[in-house]
């Protein structure tokens, strides 16, 4: 193998036959060589006794996309998590630390919970902090000891029981108190900002050569993070959506003209608000930030509520919380996680329809529900629960194997690592020219207000870009940055 490092530290690529790339996360060994390695302690472990094959097998990595045709490349890979047969922690030596930042969403506490359980149980690991309230917590609050008794019930509870905040985030003084403290393994549960952090925190630590693995668990209700399936409490948010959506059905058709609107979460995607209304049959029009939508003339969203109401005698609209913010008066405000604060368009977008129907004299019952910080703040569902153990397993399997610098996600239905780099670079969103937002278009059959131009300029910007490979066996199309690149593995 010949190695050619460059200045991100953050991602390697390795490239193999039939244009196979491995886009590789860092491991403690990139910068302190020789350090020594223990038996992994699952070998002892009785739950894992009876399974067939429990060490992942080092070479073990899993496809980012899985519908190819027979003569295309094997694509890009990431390394599939899971226990490793050697690992770079002895047990007593590990002090680990969990913080949560950004907004609440279902799971969080499961989590935590599942963290502190996986280190104990199955490493024996017993020194666990939680960071108070955030990014900031590392510097200027104290911290609280984790044990599993202390997280034994928490899964039960909504919110996150080590408090969260936005902002925050000092690089230096939070990499001095990681490295006064003695911590040597740091778990962070955020949203892309939140990694974005975790992923500077990383460099710090590399640049100052300290043994401390950095891993992150993302966290985001509205499913904006790309490359994985899914990000936990979205399927908690889509369930208990649904108890929204029924309240608005049930008022509007319980009244003459009725309209409910359903503002759900959705900043700059609409994917929840998109799979409730798949999931609950009672929506009539689906309104998120991906797809722009207008009020009057043919084809606008007025016509087509005149139109329901005169067919059905009743509607339902959900739309995203970021959906028609440029139809709204633009105030650049940011919060502390440098977001844009929104504006509330669901009640906008209801008195709007509200003056339309008055100046046609038109009578309208109409109900706006808002159950954001409902949602946000319930525990998780059945699913995400399993999911928030797998993916918090997955994290501590990653850090004792001295890897570091990446987050634990599903990708095709795996559990992976995958570098900072990949779920930073840019966010997850509804592809409005996909075949899933025309099953809903088809399901609740609202027009998509789209013209041809708007269509045929959303093909182009969904279309990936070709990855192919140069003479030396490196990526050519420039849209990974800089790399470490590993070629010519079997």
């Amino acid at each position: 193998m010949a190695s050619n490092s460059q200045s991100n530290n953050q991602m390697k690529v390795v490239t193999g036959e039939f244009g196979y790339v491995l886009q590789d996360v860092p491991h403690l060994t990139d910068y302190i060589p020789d350090l020594p390695t223990y038996p992994n302690p699952l070998r002892s472990n009785p739950a894992y006794s009876v399974v067939k094959q429990y060490f992942v097998d080092m070479d073990d990595s899993v496809p980012q996309k899985i519908v190819v045709h027979k003569d295309t490349p094997r694509g890009v890979h990431f390394r599939r998590a899971g226990p490793r047969e050697k690992v770079y922690f002895a047990s007593d030596e590990v002090l680990a630390c969990i913080v949560t930042c950004g907004g609440l969403c279902p799971g969080l506490n499961t989590v935590i919970r599942e963290i502190v359980h996986s280190l104990d149980y199955m490493y024996g690991v017993n020194k666990v902090l939680g960071i108070d309230g955030g990014y900031r917590g590392f510097y200027s609050k104290n911290t609280i000891t984790l044990t599993p008794k202390v997280v034994n019930d928490i899964h039960k509870r909504g919110g996150t029981i080590l408090g969260t905040s936005r902002g925050g985030h000092d690089t230096m003084k939070i990499v001095d108190s990681i490295q006064d403290r003695g911590i040597n393994q740091v778990y962070i549960i955020g949203g892309d900002g939140t990694q974005k952090g975790a992923s500077v925190i990383y460099e710090e630590i590399r640049k100052r050569g300290l043994k401390v693995a950095v891993a992150g668990i993302p966290k985001t209700i509205d499913n904006d993070i790309p490359v994985i399936d899914k990000s936990f409490g979205f399927d908690t948010a889509v369930e208990e959506a649904q108890r929204a959506i029924n309240a608005a059905h049930v008022e509007a058709e319980s009244a003459e003209n009725g309209l409910g609107v359903v503002k759900l979460m959705g900043r700059y995607c609409g994917f929840i608000a998109m799979y409730a209304t798949l999931a609950s049959r009672d929506v009539d029009c689906c309104l998120i930030p991906e797809s722009p939508f207008y009020l009057e003339g043919k084809g606008g969203l007025y016509e087509y509520v005149e139109k329901t109401l005169k067919e059905i005698g009743h509607m339902v609209i959900v739309i995203a919380e970021g959906a028609g913010q440029e139809l709204l008066t633009a105030k650049d405000e940011r919060d502390a996680s440098g977001n844009k604060i929104l504006q509330d368009v669901g009640l906008w977008i209801s008195q709007k329809i509200k003056e339309h129907f008055s100046k046609q004299n038109k009578i309208l019952t109409l109900k706006y529900i808002d159950p954001t910080y409902m949602i946000r703040a319930i525990p998780s569902n059945a699913s995400d629960n399993v999911y928030c153990t797998l993916l918090a397993q997955s994290a501590v399997h990653g850090a004792m194997a001295g890897f570091t610098g990446f987050i634990s996600g599903l990708v095709n239905g795996r559990h992976t690592m995958i570098p900072f780099n990949r779920i930073t670079e840019q966010q997850n969103k509804v592809v409005i020219t996909d075949r899933m937002w025309a099953r809903l278009l088809s399901s609740t059959n609202q027009p998509s207000f789209l013209g041809p131009k708007v269509i045929e300029e959303a093909k182009k910007e969904v279309e990936p870009p070709t990855q192919l490979l140069d003479d030396g066996g490196n990526l050519g199309n420039g849209n990974l940055g800089n790399t470490n690149t590993v070629t010519g593995m079997k």
